[in-house]
């Protein structure tokens, strides 16, 4: 029976010892691991606002082309057709600072034959009439794609 007793002596040490390492585990976690993390799962609920408070805008939206008479006939034409749901900055890139001062801030150049083929390319992938898919090669001639093709208004 003594013996049992002086086994346990080195269990209960081990078991002391497990749990001051648990409890240094969560002191030390108390001061690295930020207020609200692990709210909404493996991500911290006040980090969408830090985002929003330090990060300029980038994009102005298809609302900002429209505004103050500067493309209005191109957003109009586009509101029936078949790029109506593709946003002016998905072609265009990035125009919050264009949409702020046109003057100063200019519209990226596009390179046509790469933007276009991003959509239109064909793949095997994408499904039969997904969009219009076109064998981009016979096109490489150097002719952009806006001599023959209004992207504006490409059912016309």
């Amino acid at each position: 029976m003594a013996q049992v007793l002086s086994d346990a002596k080195h269990l209960v040490r081990l078991a002391l010892l497990f749990l001051a390492g648990f409890l240094l585990f969560l002191v030390i976690r108390a001061f690295f691991v930020p207020p609200g993390f692990g709210e909404f799962g493996h991500f911290r609920t006040g980090t969408l606002q830090d985002v929003r408070n330090n990060t300029p805008l980038h994009f102005g939206g298809r609302a900002s082309c429209g505004e103050a008479d500067c493309h209005e006939d191109v957003t109009a034409a586009l509101a029936t057709d078949s790029h109506a749901r593709v946003g002016c900055e998905s072609c265009h890139g990035a125009l919050a600072a264009h949409a702020a001062d046109p003057e100063i801030a200019k519209a990226a150049t596009l390179d046509e034959l790469d933007l276009c083929s991003r959509c239109h390319a064909l793949n095997p992938a994408r499904p039969e009439g997904y969009t219009q898919q076109v064998d981009i090669e016979p096109h490489r001639d150097g002719a952009a794609c806006s001599e023959c093709h209004d992207a504006h208004e490409p059912s016309s």
